[in-house]
């Protein structure tokens, strides 16, 4: 059997094999979880399959045409200018072709905009760099960080399964219910991207976007940021956990009283204050997990990028000014508001760390009703 023969024979048997084995290529779009994610992944591979057969139509007459019409044959060039034929052809196929791909295209896409009839909203707020999720008409909110150790960043352990792409707090949602998203942010633009629920939207500060996934399987499913947000875009997961409504709603009961709970305890903390020790220990424990990144461990920052706290101003002399800059953050910097952040007891003691460690030593305390005063004169 001649090579040409056997190359005319495997083709089609390459193409169907890539047919069947098109879910399990590493390189392809991911098939995903969700009826949505299905349509995405069937509606990409029709187009992938067009897009085959008008590149092996276009390129087989073109090769043929080359072989077949060649100088060496003594084949002479047609004469002619122009083909009114031609013209009507060439550009009545292409739009048929392309009326043929928007029909199914149409259908997904709106689909995918259809965030109606929803049995959960929850609204996802990007920040540099972390997500916060609200379920609205709930009383459920929260930040959810990279969970990843630093010693992993660093290299000095060995990465886990999921470098990167672990958080602390992930976003529970029922299975087999409507859940809608709407994205925004409070800084610069971010986008929230799972690629097994073929959900990304970029989220825009002032602006709100929407979307939606409907989960049948429990399970957790993981995505990231997907828009160049700052220096630590790389650092900014997303984890959802998909539980059966049973499991959904002992969640979020058991969500709702440790927050309430908590909200109790600030109110006791403000009548109470707490010793220098204590805030000391607190404070030094959030600076590291949340401050040390850009102020460093030892307080002296990064020459013209981030400013030291040791023998800052600051830190130094302007109390209310301390406390406003971490409750509010200071606009157009990096530095974040850690207002809904951070509990009061942790501003209160990071605050105090920052003005009396590195030797700043100032003895001043701050305490927790500091705090909250300067937070509800803020909003007054």
């Amino acid at each position: 059997m001649t090579k040409t023969r056997c190359l005319r024979w495997s083709l089609p048997t390459l193409l169907l094999a890539a047919t069947a084995n098109a879910t399990d290529m590493p390189l392809n779009m991911t098939q995903g979880v969700t009826e949505i994610s299905q349509q995405v992944y069937q509606l990409h591979m029709t187009i992938f399959w067009i897009c085959c057969v008008i590149g092996a139509v276009v390129f087989g007459i073109m090769f043929w045409s080359i072989v077949r019409h060649r100088k060496a044959r003594g084949v002479q060039p047609a004469q002619f200018h122009e083909s009114t034929r031609v013209e009507i052809l060439w550009t009545a196929i292409p739009v048929v072709i392309l009326i043929i791909m928007a029909i199914p295209a149409t259908k997904t896409l709106i689909a995918m905009e259809d965030t109606t009839e929803a049995d959960v909203t929850v609204l996802v707020t990007g920040s540099q760099w972390k997500w916060h999720y609200k379920y609205l008409n709930q009383d459920v909110e929260f930040y959810s960080l990279l969970a990843t150790q630093k010693e992993q960043i660093n290299n000095k352990f060995t990465k886990g399964e999921n470098y990167l792409l672990e958080v602390d707090r992930p976003l529970v949602i029922p299975t087999g219910k409507k859940v809608r998203f709407l994205m925004t942010s409070d800084d610069v633009i971010h986008s929230w991207w799972v690629p097994a629920f073929a959900v990304k939207k970029d989220a825009n500060p002032g602006f709100i976007n929407e979307s939606w996934t409907k989960v049948d399987q429990p399970g957790v499913y993981r995505g990231q940021c997907a828009e160049l947000c700052g220096k630590d875009h790389a650092f900014m997961p997303i984890v959802v956990v998909a539980k059966t409504p049973a499991e959904y709603d002992a969640w979020l009961n058991a969500e709702q009283q440790r927050i309430a709970k908590a909200k109790a305890e600030e109110q006791e903390l403000l009548a109470m204050n707490m010793s220098m020790d204590e805030l000391m220990a607190v404070g030094e424990r959030t600076y590291i997990a949340h401050c040390a990144a850009c102020h460093q461990p030892n307080g002296e920052g990064l020459a013209g990028i981030f400013p030291a706290l040791k023998g800052s101003a600051l830190a130094l002399h302007d109390k209310a000014g301390h406390i406003d800059v971490v409750l509010n953050g200071k606009a157009g910097t990096a530095m974040q508001a850690y207002g809904k952040q951070l509990s009061l007891k942790e501003l209160a003691a990071v605050i105090t760390y920052e003005r009396n460690a590195w030797g700043n030593n100032t003895g001043e305390l701050v305490q927790a009703a500091d705090v909250h005063a300067a937070a509800q004169g803020k909003g007054e």
